[in-house]
């Protein structure tokens, strides 16, 4: 199954009333969201760039994976249900489909955003000032690591440390 709506039919559907806002802008959320019905709109300083009203689009999982507050605010743009992820990492490990899922809507995303900055700079990228940074940006966007992962488990919550014995 890599339907995200089948993943979350059990979770909490909340109802929320037009212009609500579902994340905030350099919130830790915490939380995600899994689009049921209705249409949200996503913001970056007060600029709306994108309008989702696709069943089964999710939203808070790029702060909860990173670890960093929200990037953008998401509100509604009339009356929406969401179905809620309390714990996100409950909700991936006990539906590993849904991570896949997730997995595979944020490399879409990012596909698209490379395939739009390759556009930009065969267009622009012999330009001076911002238009002439895109080779820049997409240098830096393709060869970014996120963090250096932890080793470490319940067993051994320490982790990443010698394990020599004297």
């Amino acid at each position: 199954m890599t339907d995200l709506l089948g993943f979350a039919a059990d979770l909490p559907l909340v109802t929320v009333a037009p212009s609500e806002t579902l994340i905030e802008e350099g919130a830790h959320p915490g939380r995600m969201y899994v689009l049921q019905q209705g249409a949200v709109v996503i913001e970056h300083d007060g600029v709306p760039f994108a309008r989702i009203d696709t069943p089964g689009a999710v939203f808070g999982e790029m702060a909860w994976v990173l670890e960093k507050p929200a990037t953008a605010t998401v509100r509604a743009v009339g009356e929406v249900e969401v179905r809620v992820v309390e714990d996100p990492k409950v909700f991936f490990t006990d539906a590993p489909g849904a991570a896949l899922t997730v997995l595979r809507t944020t490399a879409s995303r990012l596909d698209g955003l490379t395939q739009y900055l390759v556009d930009v700079k065969q267009q622009f990228g012999g330009e001076e000032g911002h238009l002439g940074m895109v080779s820049q940006i997409l240098d830096h966007l393709v060869h970014h690591q996120g963090p250096t992962a932890r080793t470490g488990s319940a067993r051994d919550p320490e982790g990443d440390h010698s394990h020599d014995h004297e």
